[in-house]
């Protein structure tokens, strides 16, 4: 499968969500929405991704955006995540990974010399039209969602 791309329709979503309930692209509809994927809860960089989401997600809802995380965790894992670090933002859990799959981020991954599948850490903005308006891939955490918050700023 071939990797999606600006202006593809993004791959709809219905997943369980932290605090119960479930998060959809769907229920987001003409609003814009920062999908991030990362690998674990409570690891550092996954850490540190969310905590600067959460920071800025009162400047991503004056932008008129919803920010959702998603990895591989269960929902109940995700609710450790959010009360450990005051997360504010929400959390979506893929356990089947059928959503990573779809948006094609289930790679092979290399740690010292170790090959091994895992997700790779990306976020896609997605505009109010459904289709896809900007992809980070293989992000770098450091200024991460501040240059997430810029480019929902220019849609």
């Amino acid at each position: 499968m071939a990797d999606l791309e600006v202006g593809d329709p993004a791959p709809q979503f219905d997943l369980p969500r932290d605090g119960g309930g479930s998060l959809s692209l769907a229920a987001s509809a003409g609003k814009p929405v920062v999908l991030y994927f990362y690998p674990q809860d409570d690891t550092t960089s996954c850490t540190q991704e969310a905590i600067s989401f959460s920071r800025l997600k009162p400047e991503f809802e004056k932008a008129g955006a919803v920010v959702i995380g998603l990895s591989p965790d269960s929902a109940k894992k995700h609710d450790k995540f959010k009360s450990k670090y005051d997360l504010t933002i929400d959390l979506a859990a893929d356990e089947e990974r059928k959503v990573i799959e779809a948006y094609r981020l289930w790679v092979e991954k290399s740690m010292y010399g170790r090959k091994y599948m895992g997700v790779e850490r990306a976020t896609f903005l997605i505009g109010r039209d459904g289709r896809i308006a900007n992809i980070w891939r293989k992000v770098r955490v450091k200024g991460h969602a501040e240059a997430v918050l810029e480019a929902v700023r220019a849609l």
